[in-house]
Parts: C-alpha cells; sequence; structure tokens
C-alpha cells in the first residue's frame, strides 16, 4: 500500500498528513480526522450523505480520493459551528423540523450551505436543485426546503450571524 504526504486545508486549518493513494475522502475524514459528522451512506455516490464542500462546491466524499483534494480546501459539517453554536442554517434545520432520523442531514445541509454561499435568496426551485444530489428517505423533503427558506430568511434580515465561508 503506497502512501504519500497530502497537503490539504480541512475546515480552514493547513494539514499534512501520510495518506494511502486509494484512500477514499470520506475514510480520510472520519478514520484519519476523527471528523464523523460526514456520514457513509451508498458508498456510490448516489445518496449524498457523504456532501462535504470542496473549494466551496458540493463534492460526495465516497467516491472522491483524498489525494484529489491535495491544495484544496475542504469543509465539514464541523466547519459550521462556531464556539459550539450552530450556524443559521443548522438552527432552521433544527427548528422547522429539516431533521427526521438525522443521517441525511449534514449531506443536506452541506448542499444548502454552498447554495446560500452563491445565492442568498434562492427560489425554492432553486434549493431543489441544489438538493436534487441528496435523499431522503424520512421527510418528503418539504421541512428539509422549508429549513433552507428560513435560513435564507434569517440571513438576509441579519437575525443571526452570517452562514461563514
Amino acid at each position: 500500500m503506497s502512501k504519500r504526504l497530502v497537503k490539504i486545508n480541512v475546515n480552514g486549518r493547513a494539514r499534512e498528513d501520510a495518506v494511502a493513494e486509494h484512500t477514499l475522502l470520506l475514510d480520510y475524514l472520519r478514520e484519519q480526522l476523527g471528523l464523523t459528522g460526514t456520514k457513509r451512506g451508498c458508498d456510490g455516490g448516489e445518496c449524498g450523505a457523504c456532501t462535504v464542500l470542496v473549494d466551496g462546491k458540493p463534492q460526495l466524499s465516497c467516491i472522491t480520493l483524498a489525494c484529489r483534494c491535495e491544495g484544496h480546501e475542504v469543509s465539514t459539517i464541523e466547519s459550521l459551528s462556531e464556539q459550539g453554536r450552530l450556524s443559521a442554517l443548522q438552527d432552521a434545520f433544527n427548528q422547522k423540523l429539516g431533521t427526521q432520523c438525522g443521517f441525511c442531514t449534514p449531506g443536506m445541509v452541506m448542499a444548502a450551505h454552498a447554495l446560500l454561499q452563491h445565492n442568498p435568496d434562492p427560489s425554492e426551485d432553486q434549493i431543489r436543485e441544489a438538493l436534487s444530489g441528496n435523499i431522503c428517505r424520512c421527510t418528503g423533503y418539504v421541512k428539509i426546503i422549508e429549513s433552507v427558506q428560513a435560513a435564507a430568511r434569517t440571513l438576509a434580515t441579519g437575525e443571526a450571524s452570517s452562514i461563514p465561508t
């Protein structure tokens, strides 16, 4: 098993780790860094539970090699809270019941976070499109969409801290 040193910025922290060339980003995050918020779902890039952001764009970590992220910024669900406080988006998911079992939630939140970074006032269709790569088997998506809409309203009115970039 061949390893190489990989430099990746994870959640705002520069890292340099020895990583086996075949290691998936999901496994690197969960097993090597202990960032277990990113979930293993289908293992085939179909459910979106493992969604993280790579340079601000949603990426499925279960089909991305960690080595391919060298020199890039990777953000996980753990990056959104500040000093133990939920971000406006995380709080909206909590308040609007966008979470049922919670398994898909980290991937949904990260996909929604990427959307709100680029489009702070998305339409319902734009939210649905941004979340189209994420599957939820519990909620029927209504509460998830309402959660993203509520977060967008909160951020627009300045009632909460802005979504960190």
